[in-house]
């Protein structure tokens, strides 16, 4: 182990989210099971007691001694939480690993299973830098990544986002929202401004907490940081899907050339994905616990010669937590 992880302490800043308490599971299975763990947050979680390596724990706010000493901090929280304690964590020496979205473009290394961001120079010594693209942006990037030796031309991908991409407020909601029209209620609309049970959508109201603009610009902004130059870009659009978790996918892909499927499936096989069988296609359900990309095999389109249909899915909650514990372990080999 080299001498910056001497410290054996790593910091979840943004422990009380969805992605901060996978995130801690799966550091209690890991290789950093042993290693001292500090729960952060904003002040609105702070004092919330939970549980770490058998023992209660309570989440404390981001303060002074925060990153004292930390080898590893990982952000999961929301993008502006994230960027307003950024500098106080680089600076730290720690090696950061963002799941947030809010350091993606920046001077940072993409990084998610399969990919070669280590091999490419992620730099040693204090100061690393790491972001961990949502399972919306890395099933996009990876099918970019798998298709465009083989000739893609172009490629247009429509997501489809879960409630829990909002954190527990978003369940919270969806739960409200489907007893309230099961029962015949008038509608809350504390967050989304919008039905959003029974109800696909391309926007939220006006006066949503969220916007799903704002997510789609953070999935094409991971996207192109995780593609190599020469990379074809794809056309993204995010919808809302009235689900709880697992983000699902839907792609056109256009080809310079006539492609076998068999082409086209050991491609996706060697960029980490797993392909179902023909009569067992994913759903965000059937991903739900999996730290794999889940892809039907792809459909060509008759009418237009070159042209295949994708359909995927993956947890989004356990793929980018997964994918963190898996660089980490990387980290301190």
């Amino acid at each position: 182990m080299s001498l910056l992880y001497e410290s054996r302490r790593l910091v979840i800043a943004g422990a009380s989210s969805l992605l901060g308490t996978e995130l801690k599971s799966l550091l209690e299975e890991s290789r950093l099971a042993t290693w001292d763990s500090r729960l952060v947050d904003e002040e609105i979680a702070a004092g919330i007691l939970t549980e770490a390596a058998g023992e209660a724990v309570v989440i404390q706010p981001v303060e002074g001694s925060a990153f004292s000493k930390a080898a590893l901090i990982f952000f999961t929280g929301s993008e502006k939480f994230t960027a307003s304690n950024l500098d106080f964590a680089t600076h730290s020496g720690a090696t950061v690993i963002d799941l947030s979205g809010a350091t993606a473009g920046r001077s940072t290394t993409p990084w998610f299973g399969g990919s070669d961001a280590l091999a490419r120079g992620a730099g040693s010594g204090p100061g690393r830098l790491f972001f961990i693209p949502s399972a919306a942006a890395e099933a996009i990037a990876k099918l970019a990544l798998a298709l465009t030796p083989l000739g893609l031309k172009n490629l247009t991908v429509v997501a489809f986002q879960p409630v829990s991409g909002a954190d527990k407020p978003g369940i919270e909601e969806l739960e409200t929202q489907t007893g309230q029209l099961l029962s015949f209620q008038s509608l809350g609309k504390q967050l989304f401004d919008a039905q959003i049970a029974f109800n696909l959508l391309d926007r939220f109201g006006p006066e949503s907490m969220h916007r799903l603009s704002d997510f789609t610009s953070r999935v094409r902004k991971e996207v192109g940081a995780s593609l190599p130059e020469g990379a074809v870009t794809p056309a993204i659009q995010v919808l809302h899907a009235p689900v709880f978790y697992g983000t699902a996918f839907t792609a056109c892909a256009e080809f310079a050339r006539e492609i076998g499927r068999e082409a086209l499936l050991a491609a996706c096989k060697g960029a980490g994905c797993s392909v179902t069988s023909e009569d067992a296609a994913p759903s965000n359900i059937s991903v739900a616990g999996e730290s794999l990309l889940h892809l039907a095999p792809p459909q060509t389109d008759p009418t237009r010669p070159g042209t295949w249909w994708f359909w995927g899915a993956a947890d989004n909650i356990r793929l980018p937590a997964w994918n963190a514990v898996q660089l980490a372990e990387k980290l301190v080999e």
